[in-house]
C-alpha cells in the first residue's frame, strides 16, 4: 500500500517550569493561515473517495469548504454531526491509510490534503469557546437505555441515544470516562487532558449519566440490566490481554503494554513511572510503537521492537513504523521471543528467527540473547468472555446482527467486542451512533407492536 509521508518533528519529551515531565503535541495544531492554505488544497470532489475511505462518513470536502469561506464553527458541526469524538479522531485516527490515502491528489503524487489537522483545527475551534451544545435533543421518549462501557463506542451510542430523546444511565467499571482514549493512546497524542475535555463536552447533550465502579458481572448483570432499562448497549471493549505463553511471564520486568502506556496517562509526572534501561517491546501494532515511542521519550538507553513477521504483516502503519525509528527505536522483523531469563526479575531474553513455510509461520532455531529488563507485550487484546456467558460468541467477538443486536433480544454491542471492522476509535464511534439508530428503531417497532 501507498501512502504519503506526514510530516512530523521529533520532539523529546520536556519539563516544565514545575518540572514534571510533559509531552509534546505530535502534529502541531493549524492556526487560521495555514488552515485557510490547506483548506485551498480541497479539489470539493464530487462523490469524494474521502468519505467513502472514512468509517463515520463525515462530509469532508464540505467541512473543509466551510473552515476555507471562514465558516468554522459550521465546518465543526459538519464533523460532529456524524462523529461526536471528531476531536480525539482527528488526533489519533491512521489517516494516512484512511481518509488522507483516498485523496485524489495521490494519484498526481502530491501532497494529499491535511484532513486530520483541518478536522482538529475545527473540533478545536468549537469546544474552546465553551459555548452550548451545538446539537438539541429531540423531546423525551420516555425511553431509558443502558450503555455499559464509557469507552468510544458506549459514549457515542449515548449520545446519539440522548439526541434521540432517550434518557441513557452510562456504567463504568473504571474511575474515568473515555475508555481508550483516556487509558490506552499514547500521551503525545492526547496532551492537555483532551480526553476529559472531550467527555466533558460530549455530555453537554444532557440525557446522560454515568455510575462509575460498575463492572459487569462483578456489580451489575444483563438480566438486571434488562429488567430495569428498555435495551442496553454493550460497548465493553476487548478487556483482557493475550500471553506470551511462556514461563516466567510473572517475573518483575514483564509487563503489559497497554498497561504500561495506562500508567504513563495517569500519572500526575510520567518521569515517575517505572522504566527500565533495556526495553523490549513485542508486537507490531499501533500499541507496541505508542509504548516504544514513549519509553524512549521517558529516557530508556535501549528501546527494542521485535516483530514476528515482516513490514508488510504490521498493524502499525508505515507513518507509525518511521516515527518509531525516528525516535531511534530498533525495528527487528522476522523475531519472536523464545524464553525469558531471570529469577527475582528480567535480565535477557531469547529471541528466535521466524520464517514462513508453506504460510505457516516457523522458528528458524536460530537464537541469540537480547539483554532486557523491562519487556512490554503488545501482543493485541481478547474479549473477557467470562462477563458475557449466554450471549454467542465467535472467533473472539461477541456476534451481532446487522443491527447491532447480539444473541440476546434487546442486547446491542458495537465496538471492539464486535466484528465490525478495524479496532479503531473511529468504528467504534460509528458503531455506537448505527446501533443508537437501531436501538431507537427496535424500541419503536417494540412499541407499534404493543399497541397492536
Amino acid at each position: 500500500m501507498t501512502t504519503h509521508a506526514r510530516k512530523v518533528a521529533q520532539t523529546p519529551a520536556k519539563t516544565d517550569h514545575n518540572c514534571r515531565l510533559t509531552f509534546d503535541d505530535l502534529h502541531k495544531p493549524l492556526n487560521g493561515l495555514t488552515a485557510r492554505t490547506a483548506a485551498s488544497h480541497c479539489l470539493y470532489c464530487y462523490e469524494a473517495p474521502c468519505i467513502q475511505a472514512c468509517p463515520t462518513s463525515i462530509d469532508i470536502p464540505t467541512f473543509i469548504h466551510q473552515i476555507g469561506t471562514g465558516n468554522i464553527d459550521g465546518a465543526a458541526r459538519t464533523i460532529l454531526s456524524e462523529n461526536i469524538m471528531g476531536g480525539t479522531c482527528a488526533r489519533a485516527c491512521p489517516t494516512e491509510v484512511l481518509c488522507e490515502q483516498a485523496c485524489v491528489h495521490n494519484t498526481d503524487h502530491s501532497d494529499p490534503v491535511e484532513i486530520g489537522l483541518l478536522q482538529r483545527y475545527a473540533t478545536d475551534h468549537l469546544m474552546d469557546q465553551n459555548g452550548p451544545h451545538p446539537f438539541l435533543r429531540a423531546p423525551e421518549s420516555g425511553r431509558h437505555i443502558a450503555v455499559v462501557g464509557a469507552g468510544p463506542a458506549g459514549l457515542s451510542c449515548a449520545h446519539r441515544a440522548a439526541l434521540l430523546g432517550h434518557q441513557v444511565t452510562v456504567y463504568e467499571a473504571r474511575p474515568k470516562a473515555g475508555g481508550l482514549n483516556e487509558y490506552g493512546l499514547a500521551a503525545y497524542k492526547m496532551i492537555n487532558d483532551f480526553a476529559a475535555r472531550e467527555v466533558d463536552f460530549l455530555l453537554g447533550v444532557g440525557g446522560i449519566d454515568i455510575r462509575y465502579g460498575q463492572a459487569l458481572g462483578r456489580d451489575i448483570t444483563l438480566d438486571h440490566l434488562q429488567a430495569q432499562y428498555d435495551a442496553v448497549f454493550l460497548g465493553v471493549g476487548l478487556g483482557a490481554t493475550n500471553a506470551l505463553g511462556l514461563d516466567g511471564e510473572d517475573i518483575p520486568g514483564v509487563q503489559d503494554a497497554i498497561q504500561f502506556i495506562e500508567n504513563i496517562r495517569q500519572a500526575d509526572d510520567p518521569a515517575t513511572v517505572p522504566l527500565g534501561n533495556d526495553i523490549l517491546v513485542i508486537g507490531g501494532g499501533n500499541t507496541a510503537i505508542d509504548a516504544a515511542v514513549q519509553a524512549k521519550k521517558l529516557g530508556a538507553k535501549r528501546v527494542t521492537l521485535a516483530y514476528r513477521r515482516g513490514a508488510d504483516q504490521m498493524g502499525a502503519t508505515d507513518f507509525e513504523v518511521d516515527l518509531a525509528r525516528k525516535h531511534d527505536v530498533h525495528v527487528m522483523l522476522w523475531t519472536k521471543p523464545k524464553a525469558l531469563i531471570g529469577t527475582d526479575k528480567l535480565t535477557a531474553v531469547t529471541l528466535e528467527g521466524t520464517r514462513l513455510e508453506k504460510g505457516k509461520l516457523v522458528g528458524t532455531s536460530e537464537t541469540f540473547d537480547l539483554p532486557c529488563d523491562h519487556l512490554l507485550k503488545a501482543i493485541g487484546q481478547k474479549l473477557s468472555e467470562t462477563t458475557l456467558s449466554g450471549l454467542d460468541i465467535a472467533s473472539g467477538k461477541l456476534v451481532s446482527s446487522n443491527f447491532y443486536q447480539t444473541s440476546r433480544s434487546g442486547v446491542f454491542a458495537g465496538g471492539d467486542c464486535i466484528k465490525s471492522g478495524e479496532d479503531l476509535t473511529v468504528q467504534a464511534v460509528e458503531d455506537g451512533k448505527q446501533a443508537a439508530l437501531a436501538i431507537n428503531l427496535w424500541l419503536a417497532s417494540a412499541q407499534e407492536t404493543s399497541h397492536g
